[in-house]
Parts: structure tokens; C-alpha cells; sequence
């Protein structure tokens, strides 16, 4: 623990970024349709590629051969629920790491009892809101349909929880994001309130991660917790380059991406608010 706690997660960022870049892992995204075109733009310009395969039949296949794959419940039609079941088996089989993003789970039943499905079945990771990671942990009722009712840190002791029983890396977004395998808890942060007021901020996140895990899982000693940070430090300090200037909501959402593309390992570092820390259940 003493070595991993040891990594500075924001010179590793940098080098994950420049891994995202230099490989340019391929991205299976089922996610859901009104976020389709931001997430794939955001792939892209973090250096990835994306792929939108959400057909019954073709999911599981393509899950076993893409780099990482994002299971976005946003808009979970029959076809797709079926796709994102087939695409995690297909995963699973080829050890290809995956996201589950819960969106919107506690009230609204069919994506419930889907989320709770799907993350007994070994994510790598899980990102959610605090409302949504309550929900899936069983402690809450979920939020106010995508938008979150509760604070990070009182999904806190709830998420290490969640985290060691699913085995999955659960990182709880906010203004503060606060990620935990259950034993390591880090929080980020950086980021700026607007990337909320651009729709697929949140979700086109869950698709950066499953580039990041997919170039990490190739090095010779992936770290899916440090790869989850890296991911989440990379996309937020994109978000307050972009807030810089931006006038507003529509330009923001343009900015970001240029930010994206843009990103600057150095400057990551230079701007990095991290902190990891052993996790000892004084946030719960």
C-alpha cells in the first residue's frame, strides 16, 4: 500500500495522457442517446477512438475487442439493455475493462434493478453523481432525475463500501470528485460549475475513464484506481482551461473539447488540487 500510495498522481496522469495518445485504444461506448455525439467528440479529443455499437448481436462481439468499453444507463431501451448485457459478457470473456455510469438509479426502477445487475458482474469502475452512487450502494433513493440530491462526501463511506464488495473502482463526481477502491480514497479538486450546464459532461467522463483504463491495462502494472484519478484529473483541468473565456454554456462546451485535445501533461501537473490518501472510513 505504502508503494502505491506513493505515485503522484498527477505526473502519472501526464503519462497515462501521453499512453491515451500514443496508443489510441479503441472505445466501445453503449451510452445513451442524448449524450451520443458529446461523449464521441470527447474520446476523440482526448486522444482515443470511439465506437458507438449498441446492437443486440454485434455489442458482445466488438466489447472483446475494444481497448475499454463505457455502459451509460442514460436511456435504456429494451435493445440497448439487452446490448449493454451482451457487450459486458463479451467483455468480461476478453478481460477488456469496463465503466458501469448508473445514471439517474434509485426512483426509477428498470435502470435500477439494471445497474444493480450489471455491477455484481465486475466492473473496473463506476461513476455516478453522490445520489446515484447512494442508490447503487443501498443506502439512498437516488436524486432529482440526473442531478444529484446529496454531497460527494456523504457518498464517502458508502462508496468504499460499494467499491470492496463489487471489486470496482467507484468514483463519486461533484465539485469535489472523490474516487475509492475501498482502501485508497482520492479527491480531485479541480473543474469548473459549467461542465454541469453542458449535457454529457458527466457521461462523456465515464467514456475518457474506459480510454484511460484501457492504456493503463496494457502497462506492465495497472492500477485501475490511479487510471480512474488520472482520468478524472485530466478531464476537469480541461474543464477550467475551457471556462477561462468562455462566455456562457454553448461556448464552454466547444472550448472543452479544444481543452481536451489540448492537454498539456505539464500543465496538468502544474494545475493539479489531488490528494490520495489511505482509506480510514473517517468520511463515512
Amino acid at each position: 500500500m505504502r508503494d502505491r500510495l506513493s505515485i503522484d498522481p498527477a505526473r502519472r496522469a501526464s503519462e497515462l495522457l501521453d499512453l491515451v495518445r500514443g496508443t489510441v485504444p479503441l472505445t466501445h461506448c453503449i451510452t445513451n442517446s442524448v449524450v451520443t455525439n458529446f461523449t464521441a467528440n470527447a474520446v476523440l479529443a482526448v486522444g482515443a477512438t470511439p465506437a458507438m455499437v449498441d446492437l443486440v448481436g454485434e455489442a458482445g462481439m466488438f466489447a472483446g475487442v475494444a481497448g475499454g468499453l463505457l455502459v451509460n444507463l442514460g436511456t435504456p431501451t429494451p435493445e440497448q439493455r439487452e446490448a449493454a448485457r451482451e457487450a459486458v459478457a463479451g467483455a468480461n470473456a476478453a478481460g477488456t475493462p469496463w465503466v458501469l455510469d448508473p445514471v439517474a438509479i434509485g426512483a426509477l426502477p428498470i435502470r435500477t434493478a439494471l445497474a444493480h445487475e450489471l455491477v455484481a458482474l465486475r466492473p473496473a469502475a463506476v461513476r455516478g453523481n453522490a445520489s446515484e452512487m447512494l442508490a447503487l450502494a443501498g443506502t439512498g433513493g437516488g436524486g432529482r432525475g440526473v442531478d444529484a440530491a446529496d454531497e460527494t462526501d456523504a457518498a464517502a463511506g458508502p462508496a468504499a463500501e460499494l467499491a470492496r464488495r463489487s471489486r470496482a473502482v467507484v468514483a463519486v463526481s461533484g465539485a469535489v470528485d472523490l474516487i475509492t477502491d475501498g482502501e485508497r480514497v482520492a479527491r480531485v479538486a479541480n473543474g469548473d460549475a459549467l461542465l454541469t450546464k453542458v449535457t454529457g459532461g458527466g457521461c462523456a467522463l465515464g467514456a475518457v475513464m474506459a480510454a484511460f483504463l484501457a492504456a493503463d491495462a496494457g502497462t506492465a502494472e495497472p492500477d485501475a484506481f490511479l487510471a480512474i484519478v488520472c482520468a478524472s484529473l485530466v478531464y476537469e483541468v480541461a474543464a477550467e482551461f475551457a471556462a477561462d473565456g468562455a462566455a456562457g454554456p454553448g461556448s464552454f462546451g466547444v472550448r472543452f473539447l479544444d481543452a481536451l485535445a489540448s492537454a498539456d501533461g505539464d500543465e496538468v501537473v502544474a494545475r493539479a488540487r489531488v490528494e490520495v490518501a489511505a482509506f480510514d472510513g473517517a468520511a463515512a
